[in-house]
Protein backbone atom coordinates (compact mmCIF):
# COMPACT_ATOMS: atom_id res chain seq x y z
CA UNK A 1 0.00 0.00 0.00
CA UNK A 2 1.69 3.54 -1.07
CA UNK A 3 2.21 5.82 1.66
CA UNK A 4 2.04 8.83 -0.02
CA UNK A 5 -1.71 9.16 -0.13
CA UNK A 6 -2.68 12.82 0.34
CA UNK A 7 -6.36 12.60 -1.73
CA UNK A 8 -7.26 9.87 0.80
CA UNK A 9 -5.82 11.41 3.79
CA UNK A 10 -7.24 14.91 2.67
CA UNK A 11 -10.84 13.69 3.00
CA UNK A 12 -10.41 11.71 6.21
CA UNK A 13 -9.49 14.39 7.97
CA UNK A 14 -11.89 16.81 6.43
CA UNK A 15 -14.72 14.14 6.86
CA UNK A 16 -13.76 13.07 10.55
CA UNK A 17 -12.91 17.21 11.88
CA UNK A 18 -15.93 18.55 10.20
CA UNK A 19 -18.10 15.57 11.86
CA UNK A 20 -16.57 16.14 15.29
CA UNK A 21 -16.38 20.38 14.83
CA UNK A 22 -20.00 19.76 13.39
CA UNK A 23 -21.39 18.00 16.05
CA UNK A 24 -19.98 20.60 18.82
CA UNK A 25 -21.49 23.61 16.92
CA UNK A 26 -25.01 21.99 16.63
CA UNK A 27 -24.41 21.48 20.65
CA UNK A 28 -23.76 25.19 20.94
CA UNK A 29 -27.31 26.04 18.47
CA UNK A 30 -24.86 27.35 16.07
CA UNK A 31 -25.37 26.29 12.35
CA UNK A 32 -23.28 22.93 11.40
CA UNK A 33 -21.50 24.61 8.52
CA UNK A 34 -19.98 26.71 12.00
CA UNK A 35 -17.91 23.56 12.42
CA UNK A 36 -16.69 22.74 9.30
CA UNK A 37 -15.17 26.13 8.35
CA UNK A 38 -13.74 25.68 11.92
CA UNK A 39 -12.47 22.10 10.92
CA UNK A 40 -10.62 23.75 7.69
CA UNK A 41 -8.68 26.26 10.07
CA UNK A 42 -7.61 22.97 12.04
CA UNK A 43 -6.42 21.25 9.33
CA UNK A 44 -5.35 24.63 7.15
CA UNK A 45 -1.60 26.10 6.65
CA UNK A 46 -1.88 28.55 9.39
CA UNK A 47 -2.04 26.13 12.28
CA UNK A 48 -0.16 23.42 13.18
CA UNK A 49 -0.49 19.68 13.14
CA UNK A 50 -1.21 17.85 9.98
CA UNK A 51 -2.28 19.80 7.00
CA UNK A 52 -4.61 18.75 4.67
CA UNK A 53 -3.01 19.18 0.70
CA UNK A 54 -4.64 22.54 -0.30
CA UNK A 55 -4.51 22.20 -4.02
CA UNK A 56 -6.79 18.58 -3.67
CA UNK A 57 -9.10 20.22 -1.25
CA UNK A 58 -9.68 23.46 -3.91
CA UNK A 59 -10.55 21.07 -6.78
CA UNK A 60 -12.67 19.20 -4.21
CA UNK A 61 -13.72 22.45 -3.37
CA UNK A 62 -14.92 23.12 -7.13
CA UNK A 63 -17.08 20.06 -6.92
CA UNK A 64 -18.64 21.31 -3.53
CA UNK A 65 -19.67 24.26 -5.27
CA UNK A 66 -20.97 23.11 -8.79
CA UNK A 67 -23.33 20.97 -6.53
CA UNK A 68 -24.00 23.60 -4.47
CA UNK A 69 -25.11 26.02 -7.57
CA UNK A 70 -26.95 22.87 -9.44
CA UNK A 71 -29.00 22.49 -5.73
CA UNK A 72 -29.66 26.47 -5.95
CA UNK A 73 -30.62 26.31 -9.66
CA UNK A 74 -32.89 23.06 -8.95
CA UNK A 75 -34.70 25.13 -6.02
CA UNK A 76 -34.74 28.57 -7.88
CA UNK A 77 -38.61 29.37 -8.47
CA UNK A 78 -39.82 31.91 -10.68
CA UNK A 79 -43.31 31.67 -9.46
CA UNK A 80 -42.14 32.37 -5.61
CA UNK A 81 -39.84 34.78 -6.91
CA UNK A 82 -42.65 36.97 -8.96
CA UNK A 83 -44.77 36.72 -6.01
CA UNK A 84 -42.59 38.81 -3.93
CA UNK A 85 -40.64 40.61 -7.12
CA UNK A 86 -42.10 44.57 -5.93
CA UNK A 87 -40.12 44.23 -2.81
CA UNK A 88 -37.56 41.59 -3.23
CA UNK A 89 -36.50 42.75 -6.80
CA UNK A 90 -35.81 46.69 -5.61
CA UNK A 91 -35.05 45.80 -1.78
CA UNK A 92 -32.11 42.95 -2.95
CA UNK A 93 -30.21 45.63 -5.26
CA UNK A 94 -30.55 48.57 -3.13
CA UNK A 95 -29.27 46.39 -0.13
CA UNK A 96 -26.19 44.90 -2.18
CA UNK A 97 -25.70 48.64 -3.22
CA UNK A 98 -25.61 50.04 -0.02
CA UNK A 99 -23.82 46.90 1.58
CA UNK A 100 -21.02 46.87 -1.42
CA UNK A 101 -20.47 50.73 -1.02
CA UNK A 102 -19.63 50.71 2.52
CA UNK A 103 -17.41 47.55 1.90
CA UNK A 104 -15.41 49.44 -0.41
CA UNK A 105 -15.42 52.70 1.04
CA UNK A 106 -13.93 50.74 3.65
CA UNK A 107 -11.21 48.82 1.66
CA UNK A 108 -10.69 52.19 -0.19
CA UNK A 109 -10.23 54.10 3.71
CA UNK A 110 -7.36 51.26 4.08
CA UNK A 111 -5.81 51.84 1.00
CA UNK A 112 -6.51 49.19 -1.44
CA UNK A 113 -6.96 49.57 -5.06
CA UNK A 114 -10.59 49.42 -6.66
CA UNK A 115 -10.76 45.94 -7.42
CA UNK A 116 -9.67 44.67 -4.66
CA UNK A 117 -12.54 47.14 -2.92
CA UNK A 118 -15.56 46.31 -5.27
CA UNK A 119 -14.76 42.06 -5.12
CA UNK A 120 -14.17 42.99 -0.74
CA UNK A 121 -17.77 45.26 -1.06
CA UNK A 122 -19.78 42.90 -3.10
CA UNK A 123 -18.68 39.80 -0.80
CA UNK A 124 -20.08 41.56 2.40
CA UNK A 125 -23.28 42.29 0.50
CA UNK A 126 -24.69 39.09 0.17
CA UNK A 127 -26.05 36.59 2.66
CA UNK A 128 -26.01 32.64 2.93
CA UNK A 129 -28.78 31.15 1.48
CA UNK A 130 -28.43 28.00 3.37
CA UNK A 131 -27.97 29.51 6.49
CA UNK A 132 -31.44 31.29 5.89
CA UNK A 133 -33.35 28.40 5.21
CA UNK A 134 -32.27 26.01 8.21
CA UNK A 135 -33.45 29.45 10.31
CA UNK A 136 -36.20 29.53 8.82
CA UNK A 137 -36.85 25.84 8.95
CA UNK A 138 -36.08 26.02 12.29
CA UNK A 139 -38.66 28.49 13.44
CA UNK A 140 -41.40 26.94 11.09
CA UNK A 141 -41.04 30.82 9.24
CA UNK A 142 -39.88 29.16 5.52
CA UNK A 143 -43.21 29.27 4.06
CA UNK A 144 -44.92 32.11 5.93
CA UNK A 145 -45.09 35.54 3.76
CA UNK A 146 -41.68 37.10 5.84
CA UNK A 147 -40.16 33.77 4.92
CA UNK A 148 -40.90 33.98 1.13
CA UNK A 149 -40.17 37.28 1.55
CA UNK A 150 -36.68 36.74 2.95
CA UNK A 151 -36.08 33.70 0.36
CA UNK A 152 -36.93 36.29 -2.38
CA UNK A 153 -34.32 38.46 -1.86
CA UNK A 154 -31.94 36.11 -1.78
CA UNK A 155 -32.47 34.80 -4.55
CA UNK A 156 -31.97 38.09 -6.42
CA UNK A 157 -28.87 38.36 -4.52
CA UNK A 158 -27.64 35.27 -5.77
CA UNK A 159 -28.83 36.12 -9.34
CA UNK A 160 -26.61 38.97 -9.26
CA UNK A 161 -24.00 37.53 -7.73
CA UNK A 162 -24.07 34.54 -10.76
CA UNK A 163 -23.85 37.53 -13.02
CA UNK A 164 -20.82 39.20 -11.05
CA UNK A 165 -19.03 35.64 -11.20
CA UNK A 166 -19.82 35.81 -14.81
CA UNK A 167 -18.30 39.32 -15.78
CA UNK A 168 -15.62 39.38 -13.46
CA UNK A 169 -13.26 37.71 -15.29
CA UNK A 170 -13.66 39.93 -18.26
CA UNK A 171 -12.88 42.90 -16.04
CA UNK A 172 -10.04 41.71 -13.86
CA UNK A 173 -7.76 43.79 -16.04
CA UNK A 174 -9.55 46.69 -15.97
CA UNK A 175 -9.89 46.41 -11.92
CA UNK A 176 -6.35 44.98 -11.48
CA UNK A 177 -4.90 47.89 -13.58
CA UNK A 178 -6.15 50.77 -11.41
CA UNK A 179 -8.73 51.36 -14.18
CA UNK A 180 -6.05 52.12 -17.44
CA UNK A 181 -7.25 49.46 -19.49
CA UNK A 182 -8.14 50.63 -22.64
CA UNK A 183 -12.05 50.98 -23.44
CA UNK A 184 -11.97 50.01 -26.42
CA UNK A 185 -10.21 46.67 -25.07
CA UNK A 186 -12.70 46.28 -22.34
CA UNK A 187 -15.59 46.48 -24.58
CA UNK A 188 -14.48 44.16 -26.86
CA UNK A 189 -13.91 41.62 -23.69
CA UNK A 190 -17.43 42.62 -22.30
CA UNK A 191 -19.10 41.84 -25.40
CA UNK A 192 -17.40 38.41 -26.12
CA UNK A 193 -18.09 37.22 -22.47
CA UNK A 194 -21.52 38.17 -22.45
CA UNK A 195 -21.97 36.85 -26.11
CA UNK A 196 -20.54 33.46 -24.78
CA UNK A 197 -23.20 33.57 -21.80
CA UNK A 198 -26.12 34.17 -24.19
CA UNK A 199 -25.02 31.66 -26.19
CA UNK A 200 -25.03 28.99 -23.46
CA UNK A 201 -27.84 30.21 -21.94
CA UNK A 202 -30.28 30.14 -25.31
CA UNK A 203 -28.44 26.72 -25.67
CA UNK A 204 -29.69 25.29 -22.06
CA UNK A 205 -33.21 26.94 -22.92
CA UNK A 206 -33.82 25.93 -25.96
CA UNK A 207 -32.09 22.50 -26.59
CA UNK A 208 -31.69 21.56 -22.69
CA UNK A 209 -34.96 22.66 -21.68
CA UNK A 210 -36.10 19.65 -24.14
CA UNK A 211 -33.14 17.12 -23.74
CA UNK A 212 -32.88 17.17 -20.30
CA UNK A 213 -36.04 16.52 -18.62
CA UNK A 214 -36.45 13.46 -21.57
CA UNK A 215 -33.15 11.81 -20.55
CA UNK A 216 -34.21 12.06 -16.89
CA UNK A 217 -37.34 10.12 -17.68
CA UNK A 218 -35.77 7.70 -19.62
CA UNK A 219 -33.15 6.76 -17.23
CA UNK A 220 -36.35 6.76 -14.82
CA UNK A 221 -37.88 4.22 -16.88
CA UNK A 222 -35.40 1.52 -15.86
CA UNK A 223 -36.30 1.80 -12.27
CA UNK A 224 -32.66 1.72 -11.38
CA UNK A 225 -31.93 4.20 -7.83
CA UNK A 226 -28.45 4.03 -9.03
CA UNK A 227 -28.76 5.03 -12.69
CA UNK A 228 -31.02 7.92 -12.08
CA UNK A 229 -28.35 9.39 -9.17
CA UNK A 230 -25.61 8.65 -11.82
CA UNK A 231 -27.67 10.89 -14.25
CA UNK A 232 -28.23 13.78 -12.28
CA UNK A 233 -25.08 14.24 -10.84
CA UNK A 234 -23.38 13.33 -14.23
CA UNK A 235 -25.75 16.41 -15.94
CA UNK A 236 -24.88 18.81 -13.01
CA UNK A 237 -20.97 18.25 -13.33
CA UNK A 238 -21.11 17.54 -16.54
CA UNK A 239 -22.86 20.62 -17.72
CA UNK A 240 -20.57 22.86 -15.69
CA UNK A 241 -17.24 21.86 -16.77
CA UNK A 242 -18.40 21.74 -20.48
CA UNK A 243 -19.62 25.39 -19.97
CA UNK A 244 -16.62 26.55 -18.58
CA UNK A 245 -14.32 24.49 -21.54
CA UNK A 246 -16.80 25.51 -24.49
CA UNK A 247 -18.13 29.02 -23.35
CA UNK A 248 -15.71 29.64 -20.93
CA UNK A 249 -18.19 30.64 -18.05
CA UNK A 250 -18.15 29.99 -14.49
CA UNK A 251 -18.59 26.24 -13.08
CA UNK A 252 -21.19 28.09 -11.05
CA UNK A 253 -23.18 29.29 -13.93
CA UNK A 254 -23.43 25.92 -15.73
CA UNK A 255 -24.55 23.86 -12.57
CA UNK A 256 -27.16 26.69 -11.79
CA UNK A 257 -28.25 26.41 -15.19
CA UNK A 258 -28.57 22.53 -15.35
CA UNK A 259 -30.53 22.44 -11.76
CA UNK A 260 -32.97 25.09 -13.69
CA UNK A 261 -33.82 23.31 -16.68
CA UNK A 262 -34.01 19.91 -14.38
CA UNK A 263 -36.20 21.73 -12.41
CA UNK A 264 -38.66 21.74 -15.21
CA UNK A 265 -38.34 17.94 -15.19
CA UNK A 266 -41.54 16.03 -12.98
CA UNK A 267 -38.60 14.14 -11.52
CA UNK A 268 -37.42 17.50 -10.21
CA UNK A 269 -38.13 16.98 -7.17
CA UNK A 270 -36.86 13.07 -6.87
CA UNK A 271 -33.37 14.66 -8.53
CA UNK A 272 -32.84 17.15 -5.54
CA UNK A 273 -33.49 14.29 -2.96
CA UNK A 274 -31.25 11.56 -4.37
CA UNK A 275 -28.45 13.87 -4.91
CA UNK A 276 -28.90 15.64 -2.04
CA UNK A 277 -26.32 13.53 -0.39
CA UNK A 278 -23.77 13.78 -2.62
CA UNK A 279 -24.16 17.65 -2.48
CA UNK A 280 -24.10 17.57 1.70
CA UNK A 281 -21.12 15.48 0.95
CA UNK A 282 -19.38 17.77 -1.25
CA UNK A 283 -20.95 21.02 0.58
CA UNK A 284 -19.07 19.86 3.70
CA UNK A 285 -15.45 19.61 2.14
CA UNK A 286 -16.38 23.35 0.01
CA UNK A 287 -16.32 25.13 3.75
CA UNK A 288 -13.32 22.98 5.04
CA UNK A 289 -12.00 24.09 1.79
CA UNK A 290 -12.97 27.80 2.52
CA UNK A 291 -11.61 27.58 6.38
CA UNK A 292 -8.39 26.27 5.51
CA UNK A 293 -7.81 29.71 3.46
CA UNK A 294 -8.75 31.44 6.85
CA UNK A 295 -5.55 33.07 8.69
CA UNK A 296 -6.34 33.01 12.43
CA UNK A 297 -3.76 35.63 13.36
CA UNK A 298 -6.37 38.32 11.19
CA UNK A 299 -8.64 37.96 14.87
CA UNK A 300 -4.95 39.13 16.96
CA UNK A 301 -3.63 41.33 14.01
CA UNK A 302 -6.42 43.27 13.12
CA UNK A 303 -9.47 43.15 15.56
CA UNK A 304 -10.84 46.59 14.72
CA UNK A 305 -10.57 45.48 11.36
CA UNK A 306 -12.90 42.96 12.00
CA UNK A 307 -14.92 44.20 13.79
CA UNK A 308 -15.75 46.95 11.14
CA UNK A 309 -16.13 44.18 8.63
CA UNK A 310 -18.90 42.74 11.17
CA UNK A 311 -20.62 45.81 11.51
CA UNK A 312 -21.12 46.36 7.67
CA UNK A 313 -22.54 42.47 7.76
CA UNK A 314 -24.34 42.63 10.99
CA UNK A 315 -25.50 46.08 11.39
CA UNK A 316 -25.39 48.18 8.04
CA UNK A 317 -26.28 45.77 6.24
CA UNK A 318 -29.48 45.08 8.38
CA UNK A 319 -30.43 48.79 8.99
CA UNK A 320 -30.39 49.19 4.98
CA UNK A 321 -32.34 46.01 4.98
CA UNK A 322 -34.92 47.00 7.11
CA UNK A 323 -35.43 50.67 6.32
CA UNK A 324 -36.17 49.06 2.84
CA UNK A 325 -38.87 47.05 3.68
CA UNK A 326 -40.45 49.33 5.64
CA UNK A 327 -39.98 52.33 2.93
CA UNK A 328 -42.29 49.12 0.81
CA UNK A 329 -44.98 49.48 3.87
CA UNK A 330 -44.30 46.11 5.66
CA UNK A 331 -44.91 45.77 9.07
CA UNK A 332 -42.46 46.09 11.70
CA UNK A 333 -41.88 42.10 12.10
CA UNK A 334 -41.58 41.27 8.62
CA UNK A 335 -38.38 44.36 8.54
CA UNK A 336 -36.93 42.78 11.42
CA UNK A 337 -37.17 39.18 9.96
CA UNK A 338 -35.30 39.71 6.61
CA UNK A 339 -33.11 42.47 8.25
CA UNK A 340 -32.24 39.35 10.36
CA UNK A 341 -32.05 37.13 7.38
CA UNK A 342 -29.28 39.01 5.37
CA UNK A 343 -27.12 39.55 8.85
CA UNK A 344 -24.51 37.01 7.80
CA UNK A 345 -22.55 36.05 4.87
CA UNK A 346 -21.76 32.75 3.60
CA UNK A 347 -21.28 30.41 0.13
CA UNK A 348 -21.47 33.30 -2.50
CA UNK A 349 -18.63 35.12 -0.29
CA UNK A 350 -16.38 32.14 -0.18
CA UNK A 351 -17.12 31.84 -4.20
CA UNK A 352 -16.22 35.51 -5.04
CA UNK A 353 -13.22 35.75 -2.55
CA UNK A 354 -11.49 32.67 -3.88
CA UNK A 355 -12.02 34.13 -7.07
CA UNK A 356 -10.88 37.55 -6.49
CA UNK A 357 -7.94 35.87 -5.23
CA UNK A 358 -7.00 33.71 -8.17
CA UNK A 359 -7.53 36.38 -10.31
CA UNK A 360 -4.96 37.99 -8.32
CA UNK A 361 -7.22 40.96 -7.21
CA UNK A 362 -8.00 40.58 -3.66
CA UNK A 363 -5.51 40.58 -1.00
CA UNK A 364 -4.60 37.54 1.48
CA UNK A 365 -5.78 40.30 4.22
CA UNK A 366 -9.31 40.31 2.37
CA UNK A 367 -9.85 36.94 2.37
CA UNK A 368 -9.11 35.98 5.53
CA UNK A 369 -11.52 39.18 6.97
CA UNK A 370 -14.14 37.87 4.75
CA UNK A 371 -13.80 34.08 5.95
CA UNK A 372 -13.76 35.24 9.88
CA UNK A 373 -16.54 38.24 9.26
CA UNK A 374 -19.10 35.22 7.28
CA UNK A 375 -17.93 32.87 10.43
CA UNK A 376 -18.83 35.28 13.13
CA UNK A 377 -21.79 36.29 11.70
CA UNK A 378 -23.33 32.79 10.74
CA UNK A 379 -22.68 31.74 14.54
CA UNK A 380 -24.65 35.12 15.94
CA UNK A 381 -27.23 34.91 13.32
CA UNK A 382 -29.67 32.37 15.67
CA UNK A 383 -29.07 35.03 18.34
CA UNK A 384 -30.52 37.37 16.04
CA UNK A 385 -33.29 35.53 15.05
CA UNK A 386 -34.19 34.84 18.65
CA UNK A 387 -33.98 38.54 19.77
CA UNK A 388 -37.12 39.54 16.80
CA UNK A 389 -40.08 39.07 18.96
CA UNK A 390 -38.38 40.90 22.45
CA UNK A 391 -36.96 43.70 20.31
CA UNK A 392 -40.32 44.38 18.55
CA UNK A 393 -42.27 43.81 21.90
CA UNK A 394 -39.96 46.25 23.46
CA UNK A 395 -39.81 48.89 20.51
CA UNK A 396 -44.37 49.06 20.71
CA UNK A 397 -44.43 49.55 24.22
CA UNK A 398 -41.44 52.38 24.08
CA UNK A 399 -42.44 53.95 20.69
CA UNK A 400 -45.47 55.27 19.47
CA UNK A 401 -43.11 55.25 15.48
CA UNK A 402 -42.71 51.50 16.08
CA UNK A 403 -46.29 50.73 17.45
CA UNK A 404 -46.99 52.31 13.62
CA UNK A 405 -44.87 50.21 12.27
CA UNK A 406 -45.86 46.93 13.86
CA UNK A 407 -49.71 47.28 12.25
CA UNK A 408 -49.12 50.14 9.67
CA UNK A 409 -52.47 52.27 9.24
CA UNK A 410 -52.96 52.44 5.73
CA UNK A 411 -56.29 51.76 3.47
CA UNK A 412 -54.97 48.43 2.73
CA UNK A 413 -55.22 47.21 6.63
CA UNK A 414 -59.57 47.81 7.06
CA UNK A 415 -62.24 47.16 4.81
CA UNK A 416 -64.21 50.04 2.54
CA UNK A 417 -66.42 51.89 4.19
CA UNK A 418 -68.83 50.89 0.94
CA UNK A 419 -68.29 47.43 2.23
CA UNK A 420 -71.63 45.17 1.42
CA UNK A 421 -73.48 43.82 4.99
CA UNK A 422 -72.93 40.12 3.44
CA UNK A 423 -69.24 40.39 4.27
CA UNK A 424 -69.70 41.53 7.95
CA UNK A 425 -71.62 39.24 9.41
CA UNK A 426 -72.53 35.91 8.77
CA UNK A 427 -69.11 35.36 6.18
CA UNK A 428 -65.74 32.86 5.96
CA UNK A 429 -63.04 34.61 6.57
CA UNK A 430 -60.19 33.08 4.91
CA UNK A 431 -56.56 32.76 5.77
CA UNK A 432 -53.88 33.38 3.20
CA UNK A 433 -54.23 33.31 -1.05
CA UNK A 434 -51.74 30.99 -1.87
CA UNK A 435 -52.43 27.61 -3.86
CA UNK A 436 -54.73 26.02 -1.29
CA UNK A 437 -56.59 29.66 -0.74
CA UNK A 438 -57.31 30.48 -4.46
CA UNK A 439 -59.23 26.99 -4.96
CA UNK A 440 -61.26 27.64 -2.20
CA UNK A 441 -62.17 30.78 -2.93
CA UNK A 442 -62.72 30.23 -6.09
CA UNK A 443 -65.52 27.02 -4.73
CA UNK A 444 -66.67 29.82 -2.54
CA UNK A 445 -67.49 32.04 -5.15
CA UNK A 446 -69.12 29.36 -7.09
CA UNK A 447 -71.52 28.86 -4.48
CA UNK A 448 -71.98 32.79 -4.04
CA UNK A 449 -70.81 32.07 -0.15
CA UNK A 450 -69.52 35.43 1.25
CA UNK A 451 -65.64 36.18 2.70
CA UNK A 452 -63.04 38.39 3.15
CA UNK A 453 -59.55 37.63 2.67
CA UNK A 454 -56.61 38.07 5.17
CA UNK A 455 -53.18 38.23 3.48
CA UNK A 456 -49.77 39.48 4.05
CA UNK A 457 -48.67 40.10 0.57
CA UNK A 458 -49.12 43.97 -0.23
CA UNK A 459 -49.10 43.15 -3.98
CA UNK A 460 -51.25 40.73 -3.76
CA UNK A 461 -54.11 42.47 -1.55
CA UNK A 462 -53.55 45.41 -4.12
CA UNK A 463 -54.56 43.05 -6.93
CA UNK A 464 -57.36 41.55 -5.20
CA UNK A 465 -59.04 45.03 -4.31
CA UNK A 466 -58.91 46.16 -7.75
CA UNK A 467 -60.68 42.51 -8.81
CA UNK A 468 -63.66 43.81 -6.14
CA UNK A 469 -62.71 41.29 -3.62
CA UNK A 470 -63.05 41.67 0.10
CA UNK A 471 -59.47 41.96 1.67
CA UNK A 472 -57.43 42.96 4.68
CA UNK A 473 -54.05 42.91 4.44
CA UNK A 474 -52.17 42.15 8.10
CA UNK A 475 -51.37 39.32 9.38
CA UNK A 476 -54.29 36.63 11.14
CA UNK A 477 -52.53 35.92 14.08
CA UNK A 478 -52.99 39.46 15.50
CA UNK A 479 -56.22 40.57 16.72
CA UNK A 480 -56.59 43.64 15.29
CA UNK A 481 -56.34 42.48 11.80
CA UNK A 482 -59.26 39.46 12.80
CA UNK A 483 -61.06 42.28 13.97
CA UNK A 484 -60.62 44.60 10.45
CA UNK A 485 -62.53 40.96 9.15
CA UNK A 486 -65.24 41.21 11.35
CA UNK A 487 -64.05 38.13 13.58
CA UNK A 488 -66.75 38.33 15.84
CA UNK A 489 -70.21 37.86 13.87
CA UNK A 490 -67.97 35.43 10.92
CA UNK A 491 -68.85 32.17 10.62
CA UNK A 492 -66.48 30.01 9.73
CA UNK A 493 -62.59 30.53 9.94
CA UNK A 494 -59.86 28.90 7.13
CA UNK A 495 -56.52 29.10 7.97
CA UNK A 496 -55.26 27.60 4.28
CA UNK A 497 -51.52 28.58 5.25
CA UNK A 498 -48.73 26.29 6.56
CA UNK A 499 -47.22 28.13 9.24
CA UNK A 500 -47.72 26.35 12.66
CA UNK A 501 -46.98 29.29 14.36
CA UNK A 502 -49.27 31.73 12.87
CA UNK A 503 -51.95 29.40 12.96
CA UNK A 504 -51.93 28.65 17.15
CA UNK A 505 -51.78 32.32 17.71
CA UNK A 506 -54.56 33.24 14.59
CA UNK A 507 -56.69 30.48 16.63
CA UNK A 508 -56.15 31.97 19.91
CA UNK A 509 -57.19 35.49 19.26
CA UNK A 510 -59.82 34.06 16.81
CA UNK A 511 -61.66 31.68 19.73
CA UNK A 512 -60.94 35.09 22.26
CA UNK A 513 -62.88 37.71 19.73
CA UNK A 514 -65.60 34.73 18.90
CA UNK A 515 -65.59 31.97 21.47
CA UNK A 516 -68.34 30.05 18.47
CA UNK A 517 -66.14 30.33 15.08
CA UNK A 518 -65.75 27.18 14.06
CA UNK A 519 -62.26 26.65 12.43
CA UNK A 520 -60.93 24.79 9.20
CA UNK A 521 -57.08 24.87 8.98
CA UNK A 522 -54.01 22.91 7.42
CA UNK A 523 -50.99 21.47 8.51
CA UNK A 524 -47.98 19.69 7.38
CA UNK A 525 -47.63 16.37 8.74
CA UNK A 526 -49.58 14.06 10.74
CA UNK A 527 -48.45 14.68 14.15
CA UNK A 528 -49.13 18.45 14.05
CA UNK A 529 -52.65 18.21 12.94
CA UNK A 530 -53.31 15.61 15.49
CA UNK A 531 -51.67 18.03 18.27
CA UNK A 532 -53.88 20.81 16.49
CA UNK A 533 -57.47 18.76 16.09
CA UNK A 534 -57.16 18.61 19.88
CA UNK A 535 -56.59 21.90 20.26
CA UNK A 536 -59.01 23.13 17.68
CA UNK A 537 -62.77 24.12 17.82
CA UNK A 538 -62.99 22.72 14.49
CA UNK A 539 -61.17 20.23 11.87
CA UNK A 540 -57.11 20.17 10.13
CA UNK A 541 -56.47 18.54 7.15
CA UNK A 542 -53.07 17.22 5.42
CA UNK A 543 -51.64 17.74 2.05
CA UNK A 544 -52.59 20.09 -0.62
CA UNK A 545 -54.90 18.10 -2.29
CA UNK A 546 -56.94 16.89 0.29
CA UNK A 547 -56.70 20.54 1.96
CA UNK A 548 -58.22 22.28 -0.66
CA UNK A 549 -60.88 19.36 -1.26
CA UNK A 550 -61.66 18.90 2.58
CA UNK A 551 -61.88 22.59 3.65
CA UNK A 552 -64.22 23.40 0.75
CA UNK A 553 -66.52 20.49 1.23
CA UNK A 554 -66.90 21.51 5.43
CA UNK A 555 -67.33 24.91 4.57
CA UNK A 556 -69.90 23.95 2.48
CA UNK A 557 -72.15 21.60 4.68
CA UNK A 558 -71.34 24.20 7.43
CA UNK A 559 -73.46 26.46 4.60
CA UNK A 560 -76.05 23.76 3.57
CA UNK A 561 -74.65 22.98 0.47
CA UNK A 562 -74.95 18.75 0.99
CA UNK A 563 -75.03 18.26 -2.56
CA UNK A 564 -72.33 20.82 -3.74
CA UNK A 565 -70.11 19.10 -0.53
CA UNK A 566 -70.29 16.04 -2.02
CA UNK A 567 -69.36 16.72 -5.42
CA UNK A 568 -66.80 18.50 -3.67
CA UNK A 569 -65.46 15.43 -1.97
CA UNK A 570 -65.68 13.61 -4.89
CA UNK A 571 -63.55 15.57 -7.28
Amino acid sequence: MPHEIPLISTLAAAFSLALVFGYVAVRLKMPALVGYLAAGIAIGPFTPGFVADGALAGELAEIGVMLLMFGVGLHFSIDDLLAVRRIALPGAVLQIAVATALGAALANWWGWDIGAALIFGLSLSVASTVVLLRALESRGALESMNGRIAVGWLVVEDLVMVIVLVLLPALAGLLGDDGKAADGQLLATLGITLLKVALFIGLMLVVGLRLLPRLLWLVARTGSHELFRLCVIAAAIGIAVGAASLFGVSFALGAFFAGMVLRESEFSHQAAQESLPLRDAFAVLFFVSVGMLLDPRVLVDQPMALLAVLGIIMIGKSIAAAALVLAFRYPLNTALVVSASLAQIGEFSFILVGLGASLGLLPDTGRSLVLAGAIISIALNPLLFALIDPLERWATRHSALARSLASPSDALSTLPMATEEKYLAGQVILVGYGGVGRRIAAALDEQRIPYVVVEQNRELVQQLRAAGKAVVLGNASEAAVLIQAHIARAALLMIAVPDTVDLRAALACATQLNPAIEVLARSNNEEEAALLERELPGRVFLDKAEVSRGMIAEALRRFGREDQRRTAMNT
